[in-house]
């Protein structure tokens, strides 16, 4: 079949070990099935898995990719949800010690085929396109968990999204707008603060600007080049809920002596469980609200939305079709 993989890694040019070429058909195990992809999601865990971060290279070659959705066995429309929990866990999925995400032990979607544990599939609903449908799997359901579980955040309450433009930034801009809060998000860009306005952030402000409130929660997915900020951004008793370092994981200063003193909360968060997934797609099929697609390419061209990644040229998902 058809796949997108990984043959080797590259800390300095991660696409020299990209190949868009042929794999072997998947055999689904017992309790497993096998999903048609019809529409697959680039996240920057592809690019990173390509870097070597997260995939061993005994592993090798994998198919990239933790998004998908498609047709079911059955000829069920479904999207796909990328945790892969033991089958013993019971329980949340994101708090498994032994849960990986597809394309890490498990081949990924960036192929005609992919096979994934029966309870990791979700129903899609007929208003969603599987375009759209496909970003949902990481980047949106990572920005629900983030806003309304981790986060607890209420109507009325105000929110700073750092660095807008990739695709959880600009999941977690729509969903906080539509969750009635208030919306701040920075860039360092002028287009891209243009078009967070445009997507339901209230204001848009430079990278690093003195805001005009104290915020209740920051959702930080940058690292070390606005945690500082994020730290100075929240009022007492403030929350940051952190999913992910794009800038790099490591601090020059942590901010620990505000954090204590203000009684701050740094609050983790990854991914989401099979149900937040099913609420999220239930969310979007009854509000009407829908992912920011940056560029939709067929998957055979997959190393121009990697590229695409890779330089920063993105507003919103990047989507690939079959």
């Amino acid at each position: 079949m058809f796949a997108v993989y990984a043959e080797s890694f590259s800390s300095d040019d991660p696409l020299a070990g990209l190949v868009v070429g042929e794999r072997p058909d998947p055999i689904a195990p017992d309790g497993w099935t096998t999903v048609t992809v019809k529409a697959a999601a680039l996240n920057h865990h592809d690019l990173w898995s390509l870097r070597g971060v997260g995939l061993k290279s005994d592993a090798l070659p994998m198919i990239l990719g933790c998004d998908a959705a498609g047709y079911d066995e059955d000829g069920n429309e479904v999207v796909v949800h990328a945790v892969v929990s033991d089958p013993h866990w019971r329980g949340d999925e994101t708090l498994d010690p032994r849960r990986s995400l597809l394309s890490e032990r498990h081949q990924g979607t960036f192929a005609d085929k992919v096979v994934v544990p029966r309870a990791n599939v979700v129903p899609k609903p007929a208003s969603l396109s599987f375009e759209e449908a496909a970003c949902l799997p990481t980047a949106w359901l990572t920005a629900y968990r983030m806003l309304f579980t981790q986060g607890g955040l209420k109507a009325g309450d105000t929110v700073l999204v750092q660095g807008a433009g990739g695709g959880v930034a600009t999941a977690l801009i729509a969903l906080a707008r539509a969750g009635g809060l208030r919306v701040l998000a920075t860039s360092r860009d002028e287009a891209k603060r243009a078009k967070a306005v445009e997507l339901g952030a209230h204001e848009a402000f430079e990278s690093g600007a003195r805001l005009p409130v104290k915020v209740d929660a920051v959702m930080e997915t940058v690292g070390r080049a606005t945690w500082s900020h994020s730290v100075r951004s929240l009022r007492p008793g403030g929350k940051i809920v952190t999913s992910g370092a794009t800038s790099g994981p490591n601090l020059d200063d942590a901010e620990l002596t505000r954090i204590f003193f203000l009684q701050l909360s740094v609050i983790g968060s990854t991914m989401g469980t099979s149900a937040e997934l099913a609420s999220l797609v239930n969310l979007l099929d009854s509000t009407g609200l829908r992912p920011v697609i940056d560029r939709v390419i067929p998957m055979t061209e997959a190393r121009e939305g990697f590229a695409a990644m890779a330089s920063g040229d993105v507003f919103g998902k990047i989507v690939f079709n079959r």
